[in-house]
């Protein structure tokens, strides 16, 4: 089972990546709505994985991004960022007793408002660290949350659609 999920997972992060990187990175509109349909690595990670395994995954993740992109650290601090907040969140929304019966975030698995809701304040929180980051001034503050809130949607659509068309839906 252990090496089942770490095939799956390592096959997500070298497909989400290289579709980032490839695919992705130059495909927006006007700057204003950026996809970055990687972060779906870290939003389905399993409930059960360690902490400090998470923070670890989420940051290499980012640096990965960060190398191809050439941001020096922004995809790495906001995907850092948003596995706290991935963490607290889940702790929240989902009962721990219930970690054995359903072992990742899923739509199938969860349902759909569930990760709907799930990536979409997720996705937030990535994309208002990332480009408060990148801008890190006042003055650009509007633009910053246009920005984000533009982007949040383009990547929460990517997210949904590629959910769909990819994963088949399990019974909860």
């Amino acid at each position: 089972m252990m090496g089942r999920t770490l095939i799956i997972n390592g096959s997500r992060f070298f497909v989400l990546i290289a579709t980032q990187v490839f695919l992705l990175k130059n495909f927006g509109y006007y700057n204003l709505s950026v996809p970055y349909l990687y972060i779906l690595f870290i939003l389905l990670l399993p409930f059960g994985i360690p902490n400090f395994l998470l923070f670890f995954l989420a940051f290499i993740t980012g640096l990965t991004v960060d190398i191809f992109y050439d941001t020096l650290g922004l995809n790495a601090i906001a995907c850092t960022v948003m596995a706290f907040v991935r963490i607290v969140f889940i702790s929240v929304t989902v009962q721990r007793d219930g970690f054995d019966n359903e072992p990742e975030p899923s739509p199938g698995i969860m349902g759909f408002r569930w990760f709907a809701f799930y990536s979409t304040i997720l996705t937030l929180f990535h994309h208002l660290f990332l480009f408060s980051f990148e801008v890190f001034r006042f003055s650009e503050l509007g633009f910053t949350l246009l920005r984000a809130l533009l982007s949040s949607c383009f990547t929460v659509f990517l997210i949904l659609i590629t959910e769909f068309a990819f994963f088949h839906k399990k019974t909860r």
